[in-house]
């Protein structure tokens, strides 16, 4: 099981994720922060960078806060 804590900008020119130099990730998201379309495009990108199903992502704190904790499963 992977642990990250992820910054996100959401309304984002480009979608990207970037590990800072502090250990933290910095998700650039397309989506608003409406209905839950940014947090869904977040699971949709860490799954892409990290190779893995959306199912074995899961946004373990910070739904509805830029700062979260995201959770991979193997």
């Amino acid at each position: 099981m992977i642990t990250l804590r992820v910054r996100v900008k959401p309304k984002a020119r480009r979608q990207s994720l970037q590990q800072t130099t502090d250990g933290t990730w910095l998700a650039e998201i397309r989506a608003a922060p409406v209905d839950g379309e940014a947090n869904s495009a977040l699971i949709r990108l860490i799954a892409d960078q990290f190779k893995v199903r959306k199912s074995q992502v899961m946004i373990k704190s910070g739904t509805a806060s830029r700062m979260k904790t995201i959770v991979i499963r193997d």
